[in-house]
């Protein structure tokens, strides 16, 4: 039997009808080919559990809710977690999504998602921080093999100083700045940005071998808080994505549609369109070892010619193709990328992606500048010391000066004035210490980086922005790790709170940022910054939001 009720409630849209279908399946979405929000949070969770299993592929995210499901219950832990309650308030509330039809062979579903946060940067004297994202997402599945999500996001935000100063030096063609991780913006009242998103995809998987997706949204490649290869730092973009599973492989082919958004070089008030074509190849070699092979190359636009055909090709190696058609066709990187589990409870991971290499100068101690490379090394350990749920990460990081760019600036590898790699860029290096403990609803994480970035100085380029190009380097010889403005970074970042429905991760949460910013020289507009932030808020978590430069 079914309900129809009338719900009225203020954010996008004044009124919806609600059904309601009783069923003892509360999570649908669970069986299904969509992905699991990619948060770290909830994936460090779940490395766990893929960590106990054998032939797992960890390494190319978001996950699929039917490949999680075979190694964790997820119904079961989230049923768990369930409140009593037997009004439709309370059940919508605390426990269920608030817009459910679901029958044998099709469901979907409608959730309202908040990000209500309120805050104090003891940089501004004056005002609050805030955000105030209001957002609708609706998700369903036809059958088993068929799957769709889109949401969208109306949001204003006011940030720390460091952060909307940030956005404001990053500014699109026709827009006040660029929201990190989100996406253009415009100025909304006093010093606060209006910046609406929309994110969207369709997924099917037709057999146990391939799963196709089409949307606009962000990929991640790695086993770390960071990524060296693929990031999901940037803002959404279209993308087609063809995962392929057999034996102990599984292959993904990711083709990425990219905007350079600089005002100056944009054409008739276009951003000209640059495309990125991945390719990725996981090999679980044994129970412990993994292997990960990575290839991507970054093309543009010419004469009106769109994708190059040649990218297209599933199998084809990339830098072949690049080297074939000249240079200025294309910038290629590939790398690697490995984990091994010492045991069910520690594991470790590591990303080497080489951008450049000129084998006669790499051993010379010339500090040749072609000579670009990054690097990622980093261990997990879960349950640690004995204690259920307190989960432990370390991690280094580093990119050698001009890695990822290009002397074609639009052919850097770099997304909406952001990288598409680790946000910092390159020349730097980065240590991470995580540590994470939840119990029931409750949780607390803890996040502490240090590190120290080279930074322009004087009008020269030390290599520490991709956006700029590699003809313009200092030199061509006697380039070194964190040359021009040696500056130092200290980021603490302390959050607790409580998650008040599984169902759409929804959470109560207080949060504290500490960050110390310290450049060797300091200028006008480049100095020393101690920023205190506190916020507390109301927040679906469905996405790694990054603070940490």
């Amino acid at each position: 039997m079914k309900k129809l009720i009338l719900i009225t409630f203020f954010f996008a849209v004044p009124k919806i009808f609600v059904a309601q279908n009783n069923t003892s399946n509360k999570f649908p979405e669970h069986q299904s080919v969509l992905n699991i929000p990619f948060t770290h949070q909830t994936y460090d969770e779940f490395s766990f559990y893929f960590d106990n299993a054998e032939n797992t592929h960890t390494g190319f995210k978001p996950f699929l809710y039917n490949d999680v499901s075979k190694h964790v219950d997820l119904d079961g832990q989230k049923t768990v977690l369930l409140k009593n309650k037997n009004s439709w308030f309370g059940k919508k509330l605390w426990n269920e999504h608030l817009f459910k039809i679901q029958e044998e062979d099709y469901w979907f579903t409608i959730n309202p998602v908040f990000d209500l946060q309120l805050g104090k940067d003891n940089s501004d004297n004056i005002d609050y921080t805030y955000n105030n994202t209001r957002a609708i997402q609706i998700q369903g599945g036809l059958g088993k093999k068929f799957s769709f999500s889109s949401s969208f996001y109306e949001s204003q935000g006011r940030f720390a100083q460091y952060i909307n100063d940030f956005i404001r030096a990053n500014n699109p063609l026709g827009a006040a700045g660029t929201v990190p991780g989100r996406g253009k913006a415009k100025n909304f009242k006093d010093g606060g940005f209006d910046y609406p998103i929309a994110e969207a995809y369709l997924s099917y998987t037709p057999n146990k071998f391939f799963n196709f997706q089409f949307g606009h949204g962000k990929n991640f490649i790695g086993d770390g808080y960071r990524s060296m290869m693929l990031s999901d730092v940037a803002s959404p973009y279209p993308y087609l994505k063809i995962s392929t599973k057999f034996w102990k492989i599984k292959y993904t082919n990711l083709w990425m549609w990219l905007d350079d958004v600089r005002p100056g070089v944009s054409v008739d008030n276009l951003s000209p369109r640059k495309y990125v074509a991945i390719h990725h190849l996981s090999w679980n070699v044994n129970k412990r070892l993994n292997i990960g092979l990575f290839e991507a190359v970054i093309s543009r636009q010419q004469n009106n010619r769109g994708f190059d055909i040649n990218f297209f090709n599933p199998v084809i190696f990339y830098r072949a193709v690049e080297f074939t058609r000249g240079s200025e066709a294309g910038n290629a990187l590939i790398g690697l990328n490995s984990k091994y589990k010492f045991s069910k409870n520690v594991s470790a991971y590591s990303q080497f992606v080489l951008d450049e290499l000129t084998v006669g100068r790499f051993f010379d101690g010339s500090g040749y500048w072609a000579n670009k490379f990054a690097l990622q090394l980093g261990m997990k350990y879960h349950n640690a010391f004995n204690i259920d749920n307190l989960y432990l990460q370390g991690e280094y990081n580093m990119a050698r000066p001009y890695t990822y760019s290009h002397r074609e600036p639009i052919l850097n590898y770099g997304q909406f004035n952001q990288p598409l790699a680790h946000l910092w860029g390159s020349n730097f290096w980065e240590a991470i210490g995580i540590a994470r403990y939840k119990k029931d609803r409750w949780f607390g994480n803890a996040k502490l980086t240090v590190g120290k970035k080279g930074f322009d100085t004087n009008g020269l380029n030390y290599g520490g922005n991709i956006y700029l190009s590699n003809d313009d380097r200092i030199a061509d010889t006697g380039i070194d790790l964190l040359q021009g403005n040696n500056t130092s970074i200290f980021i603490a970042d302390l959050k607790a709170g409580y998650v008040v429905n599984p169902t759409t991760n929804l959470q109560l949460f207080g949060g504290l940022i500490l960050r110390n910013f310290d450049p060797t020289t300091e200028t006008t507009n480049f100095s020393k910054e101690n920023t205190t932030w506190f916020t507390f808020g109301l927040r679906a978590d469905l996405f790694n939001w990054y603070f940490d430069f």
